[in-house]
């Protein structure tokens, strides 16, 4: 088996759309599994129409859909008809992993339920990601769950309301809960031969992932506040200040040493020898003295000469940048996936033996691109393709 591809003997069936499960199916397909993305022949997944204004009309593949659906094959498959169901039966039969986002409910009124599909295939393993677990009924939407799960309330300025992150990371966290709810089910297979139903909501997943915020509530029932992008019990974390050349520089000063490096460097000595800041608890109880004095002293310097003496000095700090200077550092190379004119990132970012994974990946698909490919390798007959075509069963 090459190490590039561990997964290769797999196969996938991807009934999600959006971004929480379809970034399993291309960290499967990343991995070398055969990721066949079933889609209704009329839309196919809804991300491929979400496009920035600045967008062609003429591809349906935008750049959001662009990001999680790397590596895989499409179909398009009318599952409301019979010969719909048939031909994904067929597909199940030979599928180690479905990969599904329904409302609960709703695989059970589509007849692709974990019961049924386990009747054909009982060493299949079913992902299913829900809003809020399958005894609710409720439709998740990752902005939504980002304000019920307490991350809203604490993101923002104190004096602004709450703010929404610009990524839909719950969707992503769920994503990574499946990842490995799915790889513990393998697991299981490879000792016992069985299949399994492994459910992720976005929700359990958002509250799992308050990690200290929730801490500090159910140990000394501390309700976090908005407070920029300080931290709660470190200082100076997280803040950001102005250098001289109006640029933005952030500090995460992890403990006293680092502190005292730090005031040398910005000549700000006298600092430590004040009780108010010599200890990290005596900064976090004087935070917005400190805070008024740091950003007068690094005021006098340029970024790029404040960065390069902080970080030679072990110092944590770095610059605020934007995205094309993200994705512009040598560092980020190995994860940029191109092809044409179509780009996106892998989801898989470990290094194996030292070494990224560097396994090709077919782009995005068009809808219903590989459908023929498909039912040719299930033995279905060219004249019957043709007869799916004209009864508006595939696309």
């Amino acid at each position: 088996m090459l190490l590039n591809a561990p997964f290769q003997s797999l196969k996938v069936l991807e009934l999600a759309s959006v971004l929480a499960g379809p970034s399993v199916g291309q960290f499967f397909a990343e991995l070398g599994a055969e990721v066949i993305k079933v889609e209704n022949p009329l839309k196919g997944d809804v991300t491929r129409g979400w496009k920035l204004p600045n967008e062609s009309n003429e591809t349906d593949i935008s750049a959001y859909f662009s990001c999680v659906n790397w590596g895989k094959k499409s179909i398009a498959l009318d599952l409301s008809k019979k010969e719909g169901l048939d031909i994904f039966y067929e597909l199940v039969k030979k599928t180690d992993i479905v990969i599904a986002s329904f409302k609960p409910g709703d695989a059970e009124k589509l007849k692709v339920d974990y019961d049924l599909l386990s009747s054909l295939n009982s060493k299949l393993i079913y992902g299913h990601i829900t809003g809020y677990g399958n005894e609710n009924k409720k439709v998740g939407y990752d902005a939504i769950i980002q304000a019920e799960a307490g991350f809203m309330s604490m993101n923002g300025e104190k004096e602004r309301g709450p703010i929404k992150m610009p990524v839909a990371l719950i969707d992503l966290l769920a994503g990574h809960q499946l990842k490995e709810g799915l790889l513990i089910a393998l697991y299981k297979r490879l000792n016992t031969g069985k299949g399994s139903y492994v459910e992720v909501s976005l929700f359990d997943s958002a509250v799992a992932s308050l990690a200290n915020q929730a801490t500090n509530f159910l140990m000394i029932g501390e309700v976090a506040q908005r407070i920029g992008s300080d931290h709660p019990t470190i200082v100076p974390y997280g803040t950001i200040f102005k250098t001289a050349d109006d640029q933005e520089i952030l500090l995460a000063i992890g403990n006293d040493s680092q502190f005292a490096t730090f005031c040398q460097i910005i000549e700000a000595d006298f600092l430590l020898l004040d009780e108010r800041y010599i200890t990290n608890h005596a900064r976090v109880k004087n935070k917005e003295s400190l805070l008024s004095i740091l950003k007068q002293k690094i005021a006098n310097h340029t970024r790029e000469e404040l960065l390069k003496k902080l970080e030679s000095a072990c110092v944590p700090v770095g610059s605020i940048n934007k995205i094309d200077e993200v994705l512009q550092q040598e560092q980020t190379q190995d994860w940029i996936l191109s092809a044409e004119s179509i780009k996106g990132m892998r989801s898989c970012i470990a290094y194996f033996d030292r070494k990224p994974l560097n396994s090709s990946l077919m782009p995005p698909p068009h809808i219903g691109e590989h459908t023929i490919d498909i039912l040719t390798e299930l033995g279905i007959e060219s004249e019957i393709i043709n007869s799916f075509y004209i009864n508006h069963i595939i696309k």
